[in-house]
């Protein structure tokens, strides 16, 4: 038996990192893959990046987030559909430690990994023939996602992007989705745990209750751009 963590969409959030680092720890964990979306939103780039960059038991895929941060850095134009909201990552991009933004240069978009001679893709989201992330398809279907990879081999495809869970199971394959890890309108920190077996896979969905008050706080003490809109939209406004 092996067992693998997906976590995904983490947005700069280090207090929900820490929380399920912590709880990893007592599930007995093989390897841990990160989804992309480290950064963005969120204040706590450096801490974040730290708490994992520091671990020798993470893959990476990068995520939009990351992609738009990482141009910001370098001066580069705004990736599709992140020009309006330049002036965030340009904040976030002035914080950032080089160091960091050089590791992240080095995510690919998807890793596709044997395990138990199973195929499975990691990656931040579904891509299309030019190697961008599709839109968001807000209602999938596992008979859509199976169309989509219809001429692979994959027995697991596990994603993020869109923050809410999704889970299905088809004749063909799994598809996992744990939800965002340090975006939710509670104080709770998701991600995923997959089983497999010669014969199974299986993924549970785990929820680690955490204090997000101070992190919450922290997006008007440090003045954070477009944080009125971040609060409400991505953490549900438990500001109040």
């Amino acid at each position: 038996m092996e067992k693998i963590a997906i976590i995904t969409d983490i947005h700069g959030n280090s207090p929900a990192l820490m929380a399920v680092l912590q709880d990893i720890t007592f599930k007995n964990v093989d390897h841990i893959y990160c989804l992309g979306d480290v950064v963005g939103i969120g204040p706590d780039s450096n801490q974040v990046l730290d708490l994992l960059l520091s671990r020798t038991d993470v893959s990476f895929v990068v995520g939009n987030h990351d992609i738009a941060v990482m141009a910001a850095f370098h001066g580069e134009e705004a990736p599709e559909g992140h020009q309006n909201i330049r002036y965030h990552h340009q904040w976030l991009a002035e914080r950032i430690n080089p160091v960091y933004i050089e590791a992240m240069g080095k995510w690919p978009k998807q890793l596709i990994n044997d395990h138990f001679n199973k195929q499975l893709l990691f990656t931040h989201y579904h891509l299309n023939p030019d190697g961008w992330f599709l839109s968001i398809e807000k209602n999938p279907t596992a008979e859509n996602l199976d169309q989509l990879y219809k001429d692979t081999k994959l027995k697991l495809v596990c994603f993020g992007h869109h923050h809410i869970v999704h889970h299905f199971v088809s004749c063909k394959r799994d598809y996992f989705n744990p939800g965002a890890l340090g975006c939710y309108d509670k104080p709770l920190a998701r991600y995923g745990i997959v089983t497999l077996t010669e014969n199974a896979i299986s993924e549970e969905l785990i929820e680690v209750p955490y204090d997000n008050k101070e992190f919450l706080q922290s997006y008007h003490r440090l003045q954070v751009p477009e944080r009125e809109f971040i609060l409400k939209i991505f953490h549900g406004g438990q500001l109040g």
